[in-house]
């Protein structure tokens, strides 16, 4: 197998001597935590890419738009690989640039320049000038870390650098996503979309990038007296942004390392539910406030005994802890008390998984398996509080995961034993390291990534056959409408009439869907036909019929040419040319039977649109047409059976919309009116597929200002 010199394997170290060995060990850190950063962001940015150009061909105005946005999906999907190997590699290059910095020929880092030159053309124009906003945006909102970053890198290279020629400086990364883009055959709104995908899953988290690549610098003592850099959000990309009101002013200037400023202003809001955890002793009993280790070794002790999913007694964590501080308490004669952050840790977790446990996105099935997480979850967050602030956090993350992945399913199957057996490994093994976590979250990501793949393959399977299917309806009414057209109300023999509905409409759907209706050979087609109806019409005595002979030949090579065409059976076709013979040298009402076409000819067979009388501003039509391609939902065909199926396409001209299950396989097909009528009886509900948690925090959150305004 060829392996291209110029590509540097992330996770490999070269055979042989290159400039990436010569950079410091401390650089080669900065560029493979930021490698794996940005390729995040790149996955991101393309999981999200499908969606945005599917409801972008949705709402196109005609249909040459439609077909720009359907092929731009295609070709992304084609090399997306390719997308992210480029860029990759640029990124690795840059890098490498700097370690041959300062020796012999100073190698300087291309540097793009996104300045229009005079006579550009107008999409180069509107390219420049998307660019310079999202540069000019990153440099207003990061500028400071950016700055700070590029002066670390000149230190410890010994040389002078700028903004731009920082490898992570959004100027190069712009470049390597250009470079990287240039395989692309998209039209210039494409591009300009993707640039926007670029800004908002990769360029967002700039802050992040710099913050971390500053970190590990200055852990090894570059430019310690420089300032750390506050960073801009407590949250994170997906977290829950707190009011300012409720917000310390040392968190209202920047989150610390570990959470502490974020769960400082969640405390206040806790204080309300403060006390709900402690021992059953006598008021007189001497209070002593027992240590977070120990209430820890408490909960390892309690998770040995979580019950296993389908106990009929429900696990009440707070219940437990109470039964057990007590029987500690009595042994000790002093009322052992749980500190305040350490209850507020409890509540606060607790109420989280009473959201997740009633929460509907979360199917029934699993809610037993996901609330065996709450112990564990519990001693993440008593020993490191920034899992309530970073959405990044390994062990938020896997729960997350899981209940993505969980979410369209409703049986117990090969994911339920995954997710079974990695709950499983938690409860036995997690005491307090928790790198468990990272390591559970990696292979439990990576199995549901091959999932997904494997579901999308199905989904775009699914796609196509239905594409496929609402072009050959398209055609079959096209063509029954041609026929109705020429024959309704006519007079003519009855084999030819047969013949034209059930053997000719076929030549024609085929010449439709495989060459299109502005063809020769759907002209020919046409005409073919029109030339049949009119020798059957003739009378022999005319002029016309008297030189209908002479017509006959190129005729009925054209009937045959099209037949064949079809691949009909020449011997099944061979008693109607002996009846048109018949047809064309007798009067037609000696030689067959005449009749009026007077029912229309019907080539397909589309279903009522029920609900179809709904008026248009129908609160639950609006509902349905809200609907987007990615959206989940429930459907409830009777009182045993639930069906949970994700929204795949919406197919024009009739808006029916095609639902496929977890796998990819389609399980439900429904109009707009159909979907009104499901939401009018409580039949059909949508499911929040947000991140878990996020949602879950967002609602305790929500809950708990509700309490304290109530005081």
């Amino acid at each position: 197998m060829h392996n291209d010199g110029k590509v540097v394997p992330i996770n490999k170290a070269p055979a042989t001597p290159s400039p990436l060995a010569r950079l410091p060990v401390v650089l080669q850190q900065v560029r493979d935590k930021a490698a794996q950063q940005l390729q995040q962001g790149l996955q991101d940015l393309f999981d999200n890419a499908d969606d945005t150009l599917f409801e972008m061909a949705d709402k196109a105005r005609n249909n040459l738009d439609h077909h720009i946005f359907f092929e731009a999906m295609r070709d992304l999907r084609l090399k997306r690989k390719n997308f992210e190997r480029v860029f990759m590699e640029r990124l690795f290059e840059a890098f490498a640039g700097l370690g041959q910095a300062g020796r012999g020929e100073p190698q300087l880092v291309p540097v793009v320049s996104y300045d229009a030159v005079p006579g550009s053309s107008r999409d180069d124009l509107e390219k420049a000038v998307a660019l310079e906003a999202m540069l000019g945006r990153v440099r207003h909102r990061d500028g400071l870390a950016l700055g700070q970053l590029t002066a670390r890198l000149s230190a410890l290279l010994g040389k002078r650098l700028d903004d731009r020629e920082n490898p992570l400086g959004p100027a190069l990364l712009c470049e390597f996503f250009l470079r990287a883009g240039r395989s692309l055959g998209v039209e210039i709104r494409v591009k300009l979309i993707m640039l926007k995908l670029f800004e908002k899953y990769v360029l967002s988290d700039a802050d992040q990038l710099y913050g971390e690549a500053n970190q590990l610098l200055l852990a090894t003592g570059v430019l310690p007296e420089l300032k750390a850099v506050p960073s801009r959000r407590l949250e994170g990309r997906a977290g829950v942004e707190l009011p300012r009101e409720e917000i310390s002013p040392a968190a209202d200037l920047c989150a610390d390392e570990n959470g502490q400023e974020a769960f400082a202003a969640l405390q206040q809001l806790l204080s309300t539910v403060r006390g709900s955890v402690a021992p059953t002793l006598e008021a007189s009993a001497e209070t002593l406030p027992i240590a977070t280790r120990d209430l820890l070794r408490l909960l390892s002790h309690l998770q040995q005994y979580v019950p296993e999913p389908g106990a009929e007694d429900d696990f009440d964590l707070r219940g437990q802890l109470e039964q057990l501080l007590t029987r500690v308490s009595v042994k000790s004669g002093k009322s052992r008390v749980v500190e305040d952050a350490d209850e507020d840790v409890i509540n606060l977790v607790a109420l989280l998984f009473e959201f997740i446990l009633n929460d509907r996105a979360v199917p029934d099935v699993f809610k037993a398996l996901i609330g065996r997480l709450q112990i564990p979850l519990l001693k993440v967050a008593l020993l490191d509080k920034s899992f309530f602030s970073r959405s990044s956090h390994p062990a938020r993350c896997l729960l997350n995961e899981i209940a993505a992945a969980a979410m369209g399913c409703c049986q117990r199957d090969h994911l339920y034993l995954r997710i079974e057996r990695v709950i499983q490994r938690l409860l036995n093994e997690f005491v307090e390291d928790p790198t468990i976590f990272s390591q559970l979250l990696a292979e439990f990501s990576a199995f549901a990534a091959d999932e997904r793949r494997r579901s999308d393959v199905l989904e775009q399977h699914t796609r196509d056959a239905e594409a496929g299917r609402v072009r050959t309806e398209a055609a079959r009414q096209r063509v029954a409408d041609v026929l109705n057209k020429r024959l309704l109300g006519k007079v003519l023999p009855r084999p030819v009439v047969q013949f034209l509905q059930q053997a000719w409409s076929q030549v024609l759907l085929l010449a439709s869907l495989k060459h299109g209706e502005q063809s020769v050979q759907w002209q020919a087609g046409l005409r073919a036909m029109d030339e049949l109806i009119w020798s059957v019409s003739l009378q022999q005595d005319t002029e016309a019929g008297r030189h209908l002979l002479e017509q006959l030949p190129g005729l009925l090579k054209a009937l045959r040419d099209g037949l064949t065409s079809a691949a009909f059976d020449p011997f099944s076709t061979r008693e109607f040319f002996v009846r048109l013979q018949a047809l064309h040298i007798q009067a037609p009402e000696s030689a067959e039977e005449l009749i009026e076409v007077r029912e229309p000819f019907v080539l397909s067979a589309a279903s009522p649109d029920t609900g179809s009388d709904l008026s248009g501003n129908d609160p639950d039509l609006l509902k349905a047409h809200q609907l987007h391609v990615g959206s989940w939902v429930v459907f409830q065909e009777d009182e045993a059976n639930t069906l949970r199926c994700k929204l795949t396409a919406i197919m024009a001209p009739a808006h029916t919309y095609i639902f496929t299950s977890r796998t990819g396989l389609k399980v439900l097909e429904k109009t707009a009116g159909q979907l009104a009528l499901a939401f009018k009886r409580g039949a059909l509900h949508t499911l929040d597929d947000d991140p878990l948690f996020e949602r879950a925090l967002a609602a305790v959150v929500a809950k708990l200002r509700q309490l304290n305004r109530g005081k």
